[in-house]
């Protein structure tokens, strides 16, 4: 049978290495297998089909450094969860059974107790067997920090399965972003990266497991993880098992192309995020290391655990090209594109491929984007808005309110802002929309958090930017921190700036009437949006474009979108259970609204950003950049994902929301304020919408007038003209 596509020439930097202790777990594997009730007899697998797959050969090659004894165990992980894969696949996807699937996976969590002396249920089935048996052996070596964290990821792995169920019996395929998101969860990466740290015996100390590079560093590992499984497993799960959750059928679909155009296109966002991968370990952990006063022991095992990462990227490929399990016609590596040929060049044959023309070629674009560049006037797509907008009655009273505040506290005082940016910027027309129902009072401060938020994001590129001042702004950013206590919000330090005049003003006032909880949540948006800047900032130095899926996760931070949805959701009161804000469903609720709303920015903001601010956080470059292509083709793709952003919130509201509620068993009033935080959301985006149409922020016009300089391109070029350059106004 022909494939469906010639697998793609692969960008992968790290020398695969075999453990030597491959045979001992060769020999172990279908031991454990049969003990647990997995192969004859269980209508899954036979010790053929497992002896084809060949589980201990990923192993040694994804830890190539084990032990023998810890290889067999995480061999059997792997036969484990491979088998839970199939059996879910036969039990409950193939027969649509959501009900049954539902119960079996509610059992799992109890046979992963976080104390090892806990009892555990008697097992009924393989998958319980095997779960109970791996866990005793385990987690007596691992720290109880890495035993919530494994626990956590195993049951995101397990949880999500129904995701890809429900994706099925609504013949339903998922748009790029969100599946990328699901596919972290379902796809096991996150999980294999917990038994690197096992198997490496380098645990990552708790202080910086939840840390920006950490966490970048295992989501660019998952990611590239599953697009390679992807791309490999394509022609079985879309053949075979009726699968929609395959990375290439997800753009062949969003993108309207060809599969062997999908294919390649998937490719180019695995090798972007491999190379993201490498940029974080080598920029930001030294960095890391330092701000945390790390010893050198705890040093080690972080980098031991990112060398074991690379391990699993170069090994996993390795297996992928040789199991009978995937499609592997044709992905022998061959010679490498780059390397010399003619008359002498033989030997170099010899040489592994580690990149490919393409990986580098959008390597190079991503580092050397020219700012200022003339784009003209932005166009506007079409976007869909199927949400009624309706304004706050309160709305010009909080204009006039709004304007005195940032008068008061300095906002409107001195660069980059101005009386008149104030006036024109009109963030009372977007809280109006935001919030329509909202008092006077409670109108006011949605007003001015959006003001000091704006501001804030204005103001770190005007005062850091262009020094390259980084020191500077994360010095800023700590003290500003210092201006949000949990325990006593009303004990904030002396301001000394219209920043810390602000923040000191809002955060008493907001945070004050709130439950202890919503305080540290709000909190945590406002450090995230914080620390997003400095993020921006980095990359402003570098004169480096973000790849696609870091740009979309920061810009959220950036964007400020979890502080107004935190906002939203402290109106809610205590109705809905917390964990309940952290499912699935919610979730993916909350960042398709986000998303939806920082792309519409991004369509409305290009002009500003790319021409007048020489700024590269913007999705259309974002796109342009990786897809190699032009203004309107990467307009095009990103008024597609506006709209894919807009039906997945839609998606999710009428059919995933009603499922959780039966699945949690919620109150009616928790019913209530779920629905009302649903049409919350779709107030905010009405609101952002109709602001961004009627703002005089953005437009050609209102530009040049703020900049206050009649040259186009923000000043003259061309030879001689460098010293008329230097007098340049700020432009915001």
């Amino acid at each position: 049978m022909t494939q469906p596509f010639q697998l793609p020439a692969f960008y992968m930097p790290y020398p695969a290495r075999l453990n030597p202790h491959l045979e001992q777990a060769r020999e172990h594997s279908p031991r454990w297998a049969r003990e647990m009730g997995m192969l004859e007899g269980s209508g899954i697998w036979t010790r053929e089909d497992l002896d084809a797959h060949d589980y201990p050969l990923l192993c040694a090659y994804t830890h190539p450094d084990a032990s023998a004894d810890d290889l067999c165990l995480v061999t059997d992980w792997y036969v484990w969860v491979f088998f839970f894969d199939d059996h879910f696949l036969e039990t409950f996807k193939r027969t649509q059974d959501r009900v049954g699937g539902k119960a079996y996976l509610d059992r799992l969590p109890a046979f992963m107790p976080l104390d090892p002396a806990a009892p555990v249920p008697e097992p009924a089935n393989p998958v319980e067997a095997g779960l109970a048996d791996l866990w005793a052996r385990t987690v007596p070596a691992m720290s109880a920090d890495w035993r919530r964290r494994f626990a956590e990821s195993t049951e995101n792995l397990l949880n999500e399965s129904l995701w890809e169920l429900s994706n099925i019996n609504i013949g339903r395929v998922a748009n790029p972003v969100e599946y990328i998101e699901m596919r972290r969860k379902v796809g096991g990466a996150p999980w294999s990266a917990g038994l690197v740290e096992f198997a490496g015996r380098a645990e990552v100390p708790a202080a910086v497991a939840d840390s920006r590079p950490l966490r970048v560093l295992r989501d660019t590992f998952a990611d590239a993880v599953h697009l390679r499984n992807d791309l490999f497993s394509y022609e079985r799960e879309i053949g075979d098992e009726g699968e929609l959750s395959n990375g290439v059928l997800v753009l062949e679909t969003f993108l309207d192309c060809t599969t062997q155009e999908a294919a390649e296109a998937v490719n180019d966002l695995l090798t972007a995020r491999l190379q993201q991968f490498e940029h974080t370990a080598l920029t930001e952990l030294g960095p890391l290391f330092a701000e945390y006063g790390l010893d050198p022991e705890s040093c080690a095992a972080v980098l031991t655990y990112v060398k074991g990462l690379q391990d699993w990227q170069s090994g996993g490929h390795e297996w992928h090209m040789r199991s009978s399990r995937y499609m592997n016609e044709g992905a022998a590596q061959g010679r490498s594109p780059l390397l010399p040929t003619g008359l002498g060049t033989s030997a170099t044959a010899l040489a592994p491929v580690t990149t490919t023309r393409r990986a580098e070629a959008a390597r190079v674009r991503r580092f050397t984007h020219v700012p200022h560049q003339r784009v003209g006037p932005a166009v506007i797509p079409d976007i869909d808005m199927p949400f009624t907008l309706r304004l706050s009655p309160h709305l010009d009273g909080a204009r006039r309110r709004l304007v005195a505040w940032t008068h008061r506290v300095g906002i409107a005082e001195g660069p980059p802002w101005t009386p008149e940016k104030v006036d024109d910027y009109d963030l009372a027309l977007c809280s109006a929309g935001l919030d329509p129902d909202a008092t006077a009072d409670e109108l006011d401060l949605s007003a001015a958090w959006l003001a000091w938020g704006t501001y804030g994001d204005d103001f770190y590129p005007f005062a850091f930017g262009r020094t390259r001042d980084l020191l500077g702004a994360k010095a800023c950013t700590e003290r500003l921190v210092e201006f949000l206590p949990v325990e006593d919000p009303r004990a904030v330090p002396a301001p000394v700036t219209p920043l810390e005049r602000g923040l000191a003003d809002l955060w008493p006032r907001t945070a004050g009437p709130m439950p202890p909880e919503s305080r540290a949540f709000l909190r945590r948006a406002l450090v995230d949006m914080m620390e997003g800047w400095l993020w921006e900032l980095a990359n402003e130095a570098q004169n480096r474009i973000p790849e696609p899926v870091d740009y979309l996760e920061m810009r959220r931070r950036t964007f400020g979108s979890d502080l107004t949805m935190s906002l939203c959701r402290a109106g809610h009161g205590p109705a809905v259970p917390p964990e309940i804000y952290r499912t699935g469903p919610v979730c993916s609720l909350e960042s398709a609204a986000s998303d939806w709303a920082c792309l519409v920015n991004d369509v409305f903001s290009y002009q500003k950003e790319i021409e007048f601010d020489g700024e590269i956080h913007n999705g259309v470059l974002v796109v342009q950049d990786f897809f190699d292509c032009g203004y309107r083709t990467g307009l095009s793709i990103v008024a597609d994902l506006i709209n894919s952003r807009m039906n997945q919130f839609r998606h999710v509201a009428r059919h995933e929301f009603p499922v959780l509620y039966e699945d949690f068993e919620l109150s009616e009033e928790a019913r209530r304020a779920l629905d009302g935080y649903v049409r919350d959301l779709e107030n905010w985006m009405a609101g952002i919408l109709n602001w961004h149409r009627n703002v005089r922020r953005y437009r050609e016009e209102d530009l040049r007038r703020h900049a206050g300089w009649p040259w186009p391109l923000g000043g003259p070029r061309g030879l001689g003209t460098s010293a008329a350059r230097l007098a340049l106004p700020a432009t915001s």
